[in-house]
């Protein structure tokens, strides 16, 4: 199994399969948001024509995060080219070429993707960030969501921003010694680079 699994012919889809568990890791430990914001949804303002955008909705953009739906185009990738070297095998005794498998798995992959997208999309939210400029978080209430929030050690939180789209930023503490954790609810300061500062709502309100 494992010399089928790294056969040269099959490599590209071994290889989506590690990939999609290594973005499902990275998602779970919240390490994904230190790189681009890939979690976003197409802006509708985006200059695509109708058969543009048609297209990718069939693919399944819009319908899910970037990321998720990545994911899930990945599995299907993988799952589909190696059972589908398998079954040539079968019939014929050796493995197709990359040349010719590769293609073909992405083509069958990529409508499949999105005719999944749509009934997970009931289940799973999609994190919109449209049409917004991500400095404009600042000021706003987010809530912890994965880690511990302390100095030189950010944690996820979740922010709504003013059009009730999600958006998950790493945070740290605005003022050295303090710590939050998990569910807190914090407020935004300011942005040094990719990481914002938070301090507790609390604070200000006996400012008040």
């Amino acid at each position: 199994m494992i010399e089928f699994w790294l056969a040269d012919e099959n490599i590209f889809f071994s290889a989506a399969i590690l990939l999609m568990f290594a973005i499902g890791i990275l998602q779970l430990v919240g390490l994904s948001d230190f790189g681009p914001d890939f979690g976003t949804d197409m802006d509708p303002e985006a200059d695509i024509d109708g058969a543009g955008e048609g297209l990718l909705s069939l693919f399944g953009f819009g319908r899910l995060p970037f990321l998720i739906l990545l994911v899930l185009f990945l599995a299907l990738f993988g799952i589909i080219g190696l059972a589908g070297q398998e079954f040539y095998s079968s019939l014929f005794g050796w493995l197709l070429t990359p040349w010719l498998a590769v293609p073909a798995a992405a083509v069958v992959s990529l409508p499949l993707t999105g005719l999944l997208a749509r009934p997970l999309s009931r289940v799973i939210p999609s994190d919109e960030t449209t049409a917004i400029d991500i400095d404009m978080l600042v000021g706003r209430r987010g809530t912890i969501e994965i880690g511990k929030a302390e100095t030189g050690s950010p944690a996820r939180a979740k922010v709504v921003d003013f059009h009730g789209h999600n958006h998950f930023v790493m945070v740290e503490p605005a003022n050295d010694g303090e710590v939050f954790r998990q569910a807190e609810e914090v407020l935004l300061v300011r942005r040094e680079e990719e990481t914002f500062r938070i301090i507790s709502p609390d604070t200000v309100k006996f400012l008040e």
